[in-house]
């Protein structure tokens, strides 16, 4: 009996080994082989972790190829708030504990934050979720503070990387340049209107990690590759960029103006050389520079630009066969025309008998008006708008002015004779550098160029589309007025101030009232300065503003003038003038 029941008792303890292991083979065929594929997504999906690859932002460099714009790597360190505790450092002499306060002090040291403020972003992660794993401490720290802060070995402090820029040339061509945020997106200047060809495209990669979350080494794997930006070329030259801001700089703090402009532009390409402004930004530290001075002010600061039209209305005249270099005009200090408009010249003389050259050289607003009434409203309108005023440039830079040129039905009875000498419309300095290229070019407006193109990783050029040129005048009209702009040089004022010995150089002065905000005119003056040179054959152009100087005037802007000249010239290898310039009267 017994050994019955011990048989019976082997077998059924056989039975359920059997089916047991049956229950568990089919447990595990289920597992490895059924659902599998199932449970293995699921279990990477736990430790599997997604990351950006992110892609380098293509460099901005100037006409020779210097880097005025660079992609760095950037960092933003992080904390996990829940594990900010002690923790114990391992030294050669003896194991020391850290407390947080401690290690705040640390981080802060370098990273130029308080310990309380480290602290505090602590505190408040675990106020608003007690698990919180993630704050950041501080955003956008160079390589030399991550490798400092990684070596302080705190286990609950982490980085991750972000891109940043930078701009080794500091505030050269800042105010054309622009500037990232933090968030690495383009924000001001060519960053931004250039960004379609900057900008590169982030990949992305997953990496495994362990329970102690550290990745595992050979896990990661790409998914998206990264595509690098372009780079954008200008033409700009970063050397003459450097020298006209410092000039510029100079003489608006010296004379204790507001702010001013230089530009200097190619004749024959329309291509900017230099474009500076003063006060500008240094793309490195933005908030260094009120918000009103990040950009452009060549670009975005319309202003009346007084007598510097004059040659444009001579030019407008002459092209339309209604004056001469010689035309005659009877020019007292004030007229009142019979529509009842009011012009006068800047200062007391008697009649003066002038020509057309000599209302140049004197620049007489009475002489201007009344030779150029002859010009109906509708023609002088059509000629400034070709000359590129009304209008923002093909540079198409961000927040450009169009500056202000009301439709000639508009016109009141003043305006009809003020646009003749530089009110009653207000310019960008871009444009009047515009339209004196046109004076040199033979009468031909090219298009104003900022961007040579963009240039692709593998070094293909793709040029930046410009809209055809614009024949303002004839070559006789322009060529004319480019000489008689040369007998203001010689026989005005301005001569000693602003000639450069072996070139001829053909030029004008402008000053003009500020407007008040309600109508009227205040006591300030933006003066400016337009020439080509050498004017033989004109090769550049350079125009200075100034605006409200308060001292010197109308002499502030010509010290610059001549300065930047000489420069370009040099610069150039521009030979001198083999002859000198012609002699036109300018009394009859």
């Amino acid at each position: 009996m017994n050994t019955k029941q011990t048989r019976r008792r082997t077998v059924v303890s056989m039975l359920l080994i059997v089916v047991f292991v049956a229950l568990f083979m089919v447990k595990l065929v289920d597992i490895q082989i059924v659902q599998a594929s199932a449970f293995n997504e699921e279990s990477l999906g736990k430790r599997s972790i997604p990351a950006t690859i992110y892609s380098e932002r293509g460099k901005i460099v100037d006409a020779n190829g210097i880097i005025l714009a660079d992609s760095v790597m950037r960092y933003n360190v992080t904390i996990s708030p829940k594990n900010t505790k002690d923790f114990l450092r391992v030294t050669d002499r003896a194991d020391v504990t850290i407390t947080p306060q401690q290690a705040a002090v640390e981080i802060g040291n370098i990273t130029g934050q308080k310990p309380e403020e480290i602290l505090k972003i602590v505190a408040d992660a675990l106020a608003a979720n007690p698990l919180s794993d993630f704050a950041y401490v501080v955003k956008g720290v160079d390589v030399d503070k991550f490798r400092a802060l990684n070596a302080l070995g705190i286990p609950w402090l982490y980085s991750e990387p972000s891109p940043g820029r930078s701009y080794p040339n500091g505030s050269v061509a800042g105010n054309l340049l622009g500037y990232v945020g933090q968030d690495g997106l383009a924000q001001a200047g060519i960053e931004l209107t250039s960004n379609e060809c900057l900008a590169g495209v982030n990949g992305e990669e997953n990496y495994q990690r362990g329970a102690d979350g550290v990745r595992i080494p050979g896990s990661t794997v790409t998914s998206v590759q990264s595509q690098d930006g372009s780079s954008i070329k200008l033409t700009i030259d970063s050397d003459l960029q450097w020298f006209t801001q410092q000039v510029l700089a100079k003489q608006v703090d010296a004379t204790g103006a507001k702010w001013g402009t230089v530009v200097v532009q190619e004749v024959k390409t329309g291509k900017l050389l230099a474009v500076a402004d003063y006060p500008t930004v240094d793309p490195n530290n933005v908030g260094g520079t009120a918000e009103a001075n990040r950009g452009s002010l060549a670009f975005m600061a319309p202003f009346e630009p007084g007598s510097t039209i004059k040659a444009l209305t001579a030019a407008s005249l002459l092209d339309a066969g209604l004056a001469e270099p010689n035309s005659q005009v009877l020019a007292p200090y004030s007229i009142e025309f019979p529509n009842g408009a009011k012009v006068h010249d800047a200062s007391m003389h008697g009649v003066l008998q002038l020509t057309l050259t000599g209302v140049l050289e004197q620049s007489s607003n009475v002489g201007i008006t009344q030779l150029g009434e002859v010009l109906s409203a509708e023609k002088r309108y059509d000629y400034l708008s070709k000359f590129g005023f009304g209008a923002t440039t093909a540079v198409g830079f961000q927040a450009e002015s169009t500056g202000i040129l009301h439709p000639w039905q508009e016109w009141d009875n003043q305006t009809y004779y003020n646009t003749m000498f530089g009110q009653g419309l207000a310019t960008t300095a871009i444009q009047v550098a515009s339209a004196y290229q046109a004076l040199g070019n033979h009468g031909v407006r090219l298009p104003v160029q900022l961007v040579e193109g963009c240039v692709a990783p593998d070094g293909t050029l793709t040029p930046t589309k410009l809209p055809a040129p614009t024949q303002v005048v004839s070559d006789a009209a322009a060529t004319t007025t480019v000489n008689m702009l040369e007998n203001f040089v010689t026989k005005g004022w301005i001569s000693k101030y602003i000639s450069i010995p072996g070139y001829r150089i053909a030029a004008k002065t402008g000053t003009a009232e500020q407007s008040a905000g309600d109508g009227t005119y205040s006591n300030s003056y933006i003066v400016s300065n337009a020439a080509l040179i050498p004017a033989n054959d004109p090769q550049y152009v350079v125009t200075v503003t100034i605006a409200s100087p308060a001292s010197n005037g109308s002499m502030a802007s010509p010290p610059v003038l001549k300065a930047v000249m000489a420069q370009v010239l040099k610069k150039y290898r521009v030979e001198p003038s083999p002859d000198g310039a012609p002699d036109l009267p300018i009394r009859f």
